[in-house]
This record gives C-alpha cells, structure tokens and sequence, in this order.
C-alpha cells in the first residue's frame, strides 16, 4: 500500500455544496487549498446536485412580483416559532439564525445573481403551517427555485475551484476517506486516512470501500463539510426521537449512501461537541425510485393541497396535517398509528397540477433552463413525462376509473390489508359532498380555495377545486407513501466564523466546519424544523462563513 504527504493553507473535506464554497473563499483569499473527498470525481457537488434547488429569500424581487408582502420582521417571527429553540445548547444556532436571516433578507440574492445563478419567477409556498401565527409555518411562499435547480446552484461554486485547479493553486482529491484528524498540542493540523480504490461509479451511485493506501495531509486550517447521515439507516434510527414516536422498520433514502455520517466520530476524538442529533427532518411524502440510481432510491412528492391523506387504516389525518403543510407534525402523527406508510387518494387532474417530484433528474425543464419544456410540461393539460413515468411505472401508484374499482385495488396492493375499505369510502364520499358549496365546513377544502388567491398556487401549484370522484378530473389515482431520509438537523456546535467548538464552548484552534455536518451553522439553525429552501441556504452561509475565517 502506499502513503502520500501532502500540506496545504486550507483542507477542506467534502466537496458538496458548503465545501465547495468553502474552499472557493480560501482559493479567493489567495491560499494555497486542498479539497478531498471520499467518492469519485463523478459526485463533485454532493446532494446539492440532486437538489430542487430551492432557496430561502425574504422580501425578494419574485416576491414583490407576485403580489407577496414580506419582511425580516415576519421571517424572523417564523423561523423562531418554526425552530422551537428549547436548550442551553441553542445559543449558539439562534444567533446563526440571526445571521442567516439577514443574510437571506439582505446579499444572499445579489451575491448569487453575482454568480450568474437565476430564479424561476414564481415563488413556492412550502411548510404553510396551518395552526397560529405564533407557530410553526411560512406565513408567506419564501420557496425561489433556482434557474437549472441543483446543478444551477452547484455550477458557479465548482466552476471556481476547477478554475483554481487548472491554475495549480487547488489540489481535488477524489477517494480519500478520512479516518482520523491531527493535532499537535491543542491545534488541528490536518487529517489522515484511507486512500480508496478508483472506481466507475456514476454520480449518486454506491462506490466500494477497498483500501489501497493511506494519506496524510497537513493544513494550517481544516474545514468539515462532510454532510450528514440521512444514507445511513442504522445512524438515524439510533438518534431517532422519542417525541417523533419509533423508528420506522422501512424507509426509503433519500440521499446517497455516502452520506453516511462518517465524520461525526472523528470530529468529536477531536474535541468537536456534537449536539442536537436527535433533531432531523425526513419527509413522509416518499416514493419508491422505479428508475434507482442508490439503494433504497426515494423520490419525495413535494405535494399541492389538495389531496385526501389518509392513514394505513384509511383515517383521514387531522387539521391542520394536510399535504405541504407541516412535515414533522406529519411524521409525528404518522408514527403513532403503528404502520410505515399513509396514502394520498387524489385525481389525475390534481396530480397533473400539484404533483411535483423533488430532484434535479426529476426536474428536466428546469434543471435543462428549457423554456419551451417549461411551459409544454408545466401549463400544459397532462402531467409531466418524470410524475407521468411513476403513474406508469411506479410500484406506489394505482391508477383506476372509479372509487369502487381503487378501493379493490388498495386493498389488493402491499399493505393494504390494513385499510378499513369503508372508512375509505366514507372519508372520500364526506370530502366530495363539501364541495357542493363555495363555503365548507372542511378546513382543508376552505385553505385550498383560500390559497388559490396567490397567484403563484392558481397558475401551476393548485388545481381547481373539484370532487374527487368527478369523471372529468379522472381517473382517480391512489399514492402509497412511505418515510423517506433527507437531513440531520443537529452536528458540529460552531461560532458565527464557523470554528468549531469543543465541550467547553471554546473555539478548536485550526478546526472549522460547515454545511449539514455544522447543522448548517452552528449545530443546529433550524431548532427542530425546517422552513424549507434554507438547507442550501445553510451550505452557502455557512460554508462562505468557515471559508472566509479559516483562510483569514
């Protein structure tokens, strides 16, 4: 086996999205950088590339456009009664929420636009809450999708370090997994570890583990933007919370298996504190991949407001848990029925207007910034060919012509002995009966017609309201949906210049981190939920704050 030496100003470990920015910041302040990573060159970009691309502003330009009044104070309001900051722990992430929310309402669009990153006009009204102004919940759409989705936002960012590389003032190192960082009387002076076998691997796919050498790098700064665990079953079910009830026994990934949460012990041997692990965001709106490219491939639908979302047993969930509303408070209700998956009972219609996937691939018009996809796939009548190849090929779907016929076919599906097929029927007749009348009694046929008043959601994110059973909606179409991993919200405690801290609160000289593996920003920003459009966010604040202070 061989051994290399290499040292540098800056060593950056992960090369998604926070350490590509990261190393960029050192590369601009003139250090000499090395950035590694244990996957193949393929994956340059991490999950950001797979992203939605979506992207937190308040008070933007979009927003204004679209009739939307937003504002730091309302933000502000939102993010802290979204978060729940309850623990000593939290001082630290609610002044990196501070700092973000500034950020997010003052540079963060011009320094992007400065980038060439642009935004698709209209602006996505995720995580809508539902219960008082004081809880959790965007008061207004804040959700901007970036103009090439994760990719778009990843372009700027790896073009820059390969612009460094090409000058001989960067050194990318693919395969090289780290097993251990140095110290030398208190002071973080770089890492070792295990150099891994070349492989083949397309992006996202899982790459072998075979060792040919070791490494040992030395740096006056390292930064850790290593990401998270959602990749590793074994790890979130271990940190899982009581308050969300038991671990799921199945869960779909929705993250590469990369994202293993490796880093973590090797950050605290070195003195790191770790905190708020428990605190994590999986979403519920889950699909098995019919085209997998990691194992255990989940797309998440990022869903409209319109479909019937009923439990295992075929209970309707209650107010305000409808889809697109408050995913933790989902996850949570859902763990207490005792099954792994729920159903959405909905039409073609709906699905063809409210029905998006999450993911780059999932997303050709706006991932290709193909107008004339755009407006074939988006305003035209139909679905789009990625929901439209699920309906055909997707194991989660049924696709029947009416109630009686996709209630037999529920009830035959994986499953689907749990359902009290009556209830079903009862729960769907009681939703049509509402809609007889502009005025209801069910608040959720009230919210969606409420929030076809924003532009944004009349013109491609809420269908019109209309009986489920309606033939000219069909047919009707029945969503089983399972747990699916996306993020760890807890990690690496950091101070505002993204040095890591130890167990006593005190800056690890030479030590910086930032990304999900900082739970974007000092160990937690989020509290305990997510508004959604604020993880890239988080890797871009996070990862320009560790750059600029490691290289300072």
């Amino acid at each position: 086996m061989s051994t290399s030496s290499l040292s540098a100003d800056v060593l950056v470990i992960g090369w998604g999205l926070a350490g590509l920015v990261a190393a960029g910041e050192a590369l601009d302040a003139g250090k000499r950088v090395i950035l590694i990573d244990q996957e193949p060159r393929t994956n340059l970009g991490g999950q950001a590339w797979w992203s939605f691309g979506g992207l937190f502003f308040i008070d933007s330009p979009e927003q204004r456009r679209m009739g939307i009044k937003d504002s730091l104070e309302l933000a502000t309001q939102d993010w802290f009664g979204n978060a729940g900051f309850d623990r000593p722990e939290d001082e630290w992430p609610r002044r990196w929420a501070e700092a973000y929310l500034n950020f997010a309402a003052g540079e963060k669009r011009a320094w992007l636009r400065e980038r060439g990153v642009g935004f698709f006009p209209v602006v996505g009204w995720a995580e809508r809450g539902g219960y008082g102004a004081l809880g959790p919940g965007n008061s207004v759409p804040r959700f901007h999708i970036t103009w090439g989705t994760g990719p778009g936002i990843v372009a700027p960012f790896a073009a820059r370090v390969e612009q460094g590389e090409r000058q001989g003032r960067i050194i990318i190192l693919p395969r090289h997994r780290v097993t251990a960082l140095i110290s030398s009387d208190g002071t973080v002076t770089g890492a070792k570890g295990d150099v891994l076998a070349t492989s083949g691997a397309e992006r996202g796919e899982e790459s072998s583990r075979d060792v040919i050498g070791d490494f040992e790098i030395t740096a006056g700064a390292t930064v850790i933007a290593s990401g998270g665990i959602g990749g590793n079953h074994d790890l979130v079910r271990a940190a899982w919370p009581e308050r969300l009830g038991t671990p799921p026994e199945h869960m779909l990934t929705g993250v590469p298996a990369y994202v293993d949460g490796s880093m973590q012990p090797v950050a605290e041997a070195a003195g790191a504190r770790l905190i708020n692990g428990d605190r994590m965001w999986h979403y519920v709106e889950g699909i098995a991949n019919w085209d997998p490219v990691w194992p255990s491939h989940g797309i998440r639908i990022l869903p409209g407001p319109s479909s019937l979302w009923l439990d295992a047993t075929g209970k309707r969930l209650p107010v305000p848990l409808f889809p697109g509303f408050d995913t933790l408070g989902t996850l949570a209700h859902l763990r207490t029925t005792g099954y792994d998956h729920s159903w959405f009972v909905t039409s073609r219609q709906i699905v063809e207007k409210e029905f998006a996937l999450s993911g780059s691939e999932q997303n050709p018009d706006l991932t290709g910034k193909d107008v004339a996809l755009l407006l074939k796939s988006r305003l035209a009548k139909g679905p789009t060919d990625p929901v439209q190849s699920f309906l055909d090929e997707g194991e989660d779907f049924i696709v029947e012509n009416d109630l009686e016929s996709l209630l037999e076919q529920m009830r035959r599906h994986p499953g689907g002995e749990a359902l009290d097929i009556d209830r079903v029927r009862r729960e769907v007749l009681a939703r049509d009966l509402e809609m007889e009348n502009d005025f209801t009694k069910d608040a959720q046929i009230g919210m969606l017609r409420s929030m076809r008043g924003y532009r944004g959601d009349k013109l491609i994110r809420t269908a019109s309201p209309h009986r489920l059973q309606d033939p000219a909606a069909g047919p009707m179409i029945a969503v089983k949906l399972h747990v699916i991993t996306r993020k760890s919200l807890g990690g690496i405690q950091t101070d505002l210049d993204g040095r890591a801290l130890d167990g006593e609160g005190s800056p690890i000289p030479g030590l910086f981190a930032a990304g999900e593996a900082s739970g974007f920003g000092g160990g937690g920003v989020h509290g305990y939920r997510a508004l959604e459009g604020t993880f890239l966010g988080g890797c871009l604040f996070s990862g320009r704050q560790a750059g600029r202070a490691a290289a300072g």
